[in-house]
Formats: structure tokens, sequence, C-alpha cells
């Protein structure tokens, strides 16, 4: 872990920026002010409906199963679920515990999951049979004492209904195994088959993890100490794990919710909540403000926009969630505008083509910037004056410090900033003494103090010797009626080393623009001849991180093997 700066902790704790307040104590006190507010699931394989008490309870039920299997203050609780109800109970029992929970996105696969598994060194893994590209790898999980599985087949939950109580060791394979059984021999080595199976990968069913008594209060544990290590996407290499405390992530849930307007709905969270930023304002915000809750476990627009028509509304995130809704043939503004009237973007570029849109569609648009480490860097509120809203990421946040390096890096440090990595090496190198986090992000600041995204240090393209801002390109690009989502890469070139590759997704209806077509619409705009892409791909959809982020990576690297995505 880094080492914070004495004059810094003193600081926090006398702005009141950090207290003795713990996840678990902020969850038990929203939850105890709205019991009643309700608590759905939106999914075609599971979904659930019910209040913040009961899925408290569970939670409090799961606590104290896990609790009296030696679960306590500090140890390790990874979850990878969707956007599910358990996902919720899974990550309250933890804080309620004490223990230290590890978030990991649903649709992870195997290498990173394993490497998670391996540097985290969980005590307890919940995890699901399967969903979508997800599935259970019970070889990944043989050193991990405990491992809950959901199961989401209807058929083993109508055994777990009609004979397995609550808190028993029995396995539900043995239940299922037996009512599918010809005979009492078959059932017998069925029964085998499922107990080997159990003892090898050490699973258990959700259900059997369950106390019939639930948890009483919260544990009692130190606020600086863990409580989420929240590993990033890969995009580079093995997923980084971010660590940060209980200071920390109280700081930035009161943060987040603040810059949320007051008359925002009901929102719907499609955005995984095995994500960093998903799991707080999915299952801590609306608590802390007695909201209901609704989860989403498949981004599907129309749904989305079927449950915006039904009184739902969608607060933002990354700019795809929006452009998804709004260039769906089922989007009517008339009927579908009380559920867009917010939309606070980040976890990725926001091009100014896109706020413009949505704005002359009457949303109120407001960017903020920030990342897995520091949450909350910079923000515009829904009430800034517009071309601060539209334009820029917003000014510093409560207790958040920036400065802009020589070569415009970003460096930030405040109260939501994160304790470091797991790897030390990598701690050394993204902070200083001084308690400054090197983003690896270029921004400009206005006479005003506000912050304008310009691009990644890494991510230039370097044509000649000469640096290519690929935001630039992509800014230019979407002013073009048929493109809806624009990424621009490097790919190899023979004689200048790299060139600008143009990777797009079109709008509905919208043909192909050719490469003649492309650049005469960038010289139009008056894009500067040596910035031109220099060849162009269409994708259905880009290859994303859990935010929505585009893993640029895969891209250069697809293209450069010659597999550009089609």
């Amino acid at each position: 872990m880094r080492t914070i700066p004495a004059e810094l902790v003193k600081r926090y704790e006398a702005e009141g920026w950090w207290t003795r307040e713990t996840l678990g104590d902020l969850l038990a006190a929203g939850l105890a002010a709205a019991p009643d507010a309700q608590f759905r699931v939106h999914s075609d394989v599971r979904p659930y409906e019910g209040t913040l008490r009961d899925v408290e309870r569970l939670a409090r039920r799961l606590a104290a199963g896990l609790r009296a299997r030696g679960v306590g203050p500090g140890d390790v609780v990874a979850v990878q679920l969707p956007n599910w109800v358990e996902a919720a109970a899974t990550f309250w029992a933890s804080t309620f515990l004490g223990a230290v929970v590890v978030p990991i996105v649903h649709f992870y696969g195997r290498k990173e999951l394993g490497y998670i598994l391996r540097t985290a060194k969980p005590k307890v893994f919940v995890t699901a049979e399967r969903f979508g590209r997800m599935e259970l790898h019970e070889d990944l999980c043989a050193e991990v004492p405990i491992v809950g599985v959901v199961d989401r087949d209807p058929e083993r939950r109508r055994a777990r209904a009609d004979g397995v109580p609550a808190g028993s060791t029995k396995s539900i394979w043995e239940v299922v195994s037996s009512e599918r059984s010809e005979d009492g021999a078959g059932a017998r080595d069925r029964r085998g088959e499922a107990e080997g199976s159990e003892r090898r990968g050490g699973t258990v069913d959700f259900d059997d993890l369950l106390a019939d008594e639930p948890l009483e209060g919260v544990l009692l544990v130190d606020p600086a100490s863990t409580a989420v290590i929240a590993f990033t996407s890969g995009t580079t290499r093995d997923p980084k794990g971010v660590v940060h405390s209980h200071q920390t992530l109280v700081f930035e849930t009161r943060q987040l919710a603040g810059l949320m307007p007051e008359d925002r709905g009901a929102q719907l969270t499609g955005a995984p909540v095995g994500h960093f930023i998903g799991m707080l304002n999915a299952l801590l915000i609306p608590v802390l403000d007695g909201m209901p809750i609704n989860l989403l476990d498949v981004w599907d627009p129309a749904k989305v926009l079927a449950l915006l028509a039904d009184g739902l509304t969608v607060g933002g995130g990354a700019t795809f969630f929006m452009t998804s809704i709004v260039d769906h043939p089922d989007f009517e503004l008339a009927k579908h505008y009380e559920g867009i009237r917010y939309a606070g973007l980040g976890g990725s570029s926001v091009p100014a083509a896109v706020t413009t849109r949505l704005t002359d569609l009457g949303v109120t648009v407001f960017r903020s910037y920030g990342s897995t480490e520091h949450p909350s860097i910079t923000g515009s509120r829904y009430s800034a004056a517009l071309e601060k809203r539209i334009f820029t990421d917003g000014d510093p946040m409560t207790g958040v410090e920036i400065q802009l390096a020589e070569d415009g890096e970003i460096l930030s440090r405040g109260p939501d900033l994160c304790l470091g990595y797991l790897d030390d090496e990598l701690t050394a190198k993204a902070f200083d003494d001084e308690g400054w986090y090197h983003t690896g992000d270029v921004g400009v600041l206005d006479a005003d103090g506000y912050l304008t995204i310009v691009d990644r240090k890494a991510d230039f393209i370097i044509r000649g010797g000469e640096n290519i801002s690929a935001l630039e390109v992509e800014e230019a690009l979407l002013t073009m009626p048929a493109v809806a989502e624009a990424a621009v890469v490097a790919a190899p070139d023979p004689r200048l080393g790299e060139h600008a590759a143009a990777v797009l997704r079109l709008a509905p209806g919208h043909e192909v623009p050719t490469l003649a077509e492309m650049r005469a619409h960038l010289e139009r705009v008056g894009l500067a001849r040596q910035k031109w892409p220099e060849e162009v791909h269409t994708v259905g959809d880009f290859p994303r991180t859990a935010s929505g982020k585009v893993q640029k990576v895969l891209l250069r690297r697809d293209i450069a093997a010659g597999q550009a995505r089609e």
C-alpha cells in the first residue's frame, strides 16, 4: 500500500471526510430508514421482486451462515454474479461481517477469473453455475475454502422449494439426481457422482449457506482497513487489484449521491454490479437515499425502453448506454423522455457530438471523470452552465486536488483515492510521496478550473513522429450521420510506423461510409489531413470493459493481425 502523507490524513479527518463510519454502518442505517423501498430484478432467467427489508434479511442470513463457517472481519469474499438479488445479498452480507469484498464482472472469463482468485485468495467465492458467457470453473475454485453457487435451473429451484431446508448441508444436486432416477440404484449412483463433484470442487448451493436466523448488527472493523479490492478490466495486462478502505468508499458513496438530481426517479441499473462503480451506484447509493433498487441483468435496449415507458429512468453511465437507447427503432421522444431526462456521463471518453445530440433532445447532460483508483476526480453538476456540462469533464470534486504535469498528465489526490494496488511495484509507479496519483490521462484546464480530458498518454497515434489524438479524430467522425460510435486506434504502417484506423458502429439504417466519403467529411469539418484515418472497419458492437469502455487494445491487436472485426 502507498503511504498517505500525515497532513492529508489530518485534513480529511478534520473536514469530516474520513470518519469512523464503515460500509456496514452506512448500509445498516440506510436500510433501517427505508425498509419498504422496492427491490426488483428484471431478468428472464432469475427475476425477483421484494423490498429492501426482504433482501436485508437474506443478506443477514447469509452473513450468519458465513460467520458460522468462520468468516469474519478482514476475510476476503469474492463474488461473480450477474445483476441478481444474490449479488446484493452477498455484498451486503460481506459489509455486515466487515469482510473484504472482491467484485468480479460476470463476463470475465477463465483467464481473468483465475488470476483474480489466485491474487486475492478469497475465503469465500459466490458465483453462478452459468450465465451467458459465464460458467462455473470448478478447477479454479479448488483452493477456495467456501464456494457458493447460485443455481438458475428451474427444476432445481423447484426441488429446493420442495424440501431442502434453509441452512441444510444437503446438496441440491443430490435432491435433483434422486428425483430424476428411475430406481434406487440409479439414485445411489447419481448421488455418489454429485457428492464426489461437491467434494472435488468444494461447491455448495447458495441457499445452503443461509442460516435460519439472521446476523444481528454490524461487526466491528477499523474504517481505515480494506473494504473492497476492485480489479480493473485488464485491457493492457493482467487485472490490477485496486484497494479501497471503508473511509474512501463511504466518502465516495456520499460524494456520488450528491451529484445526482433529487428528482431523478427510480433508476434502472444495467451496468454490472460486479464492476466497482456499478456496485456503488446500484447497491449503496439508493439505500443511502431511501430509493428503490431496480437491476437489469442483460442490457437489451428494447427491454430498457419498455421499462422506461413503465416509469423507470436511466441516469447515464458510459455513453454507450444512452446512445443504444436513442438509436433504437423503438425510441420515441414523447414516450420515453421522462426516463432519460438526466444523463450523467463518464467511465470512458464523452464525445461532444453525443452530449450535444442528447442536449438537443432535451436531456440534461452532465459529465464526470474518475477511475477505479480515484472514482470521482472532477464532475459538473446537473445545474452547472450548459457549456461546462457538455463540453468539459467538470471541476474538482469536494476534497479533491488536481494538477497537470509538464506533459499534460493529470495528477490527483483526495479522500476517495484508493490505498494502492495489491502489486507494490504498480503502486510505486502510480503514486508519489506527496500523495499524488499519476492517472496516465492527459487534460487541459480552462480559466474557471474545469478539466477536459484530451486523451490517454498511451492513446496517441504516432504517425511519422507526429502525435495524433485519437479522441480528436473520434469527435470528428461522430459528426457523420452514419456513425453511432467510433474508436480510432493505431495500425501498423511500413513507412510511417503507425497510422490511424477507424472502427465504426453504424447508426441504424445507414450504409458503411467509404474511405473517400469519410475523408471528404473530415476535410469539411477541418480536421488536419495527417490525422485522417487510412483504413476503416465496422463492428456490430465493440469489445467493452464492464463499465462500457471500448477495449482498444483488442481492436489494435486484431487490426495488426489482419483480423479486424466486422
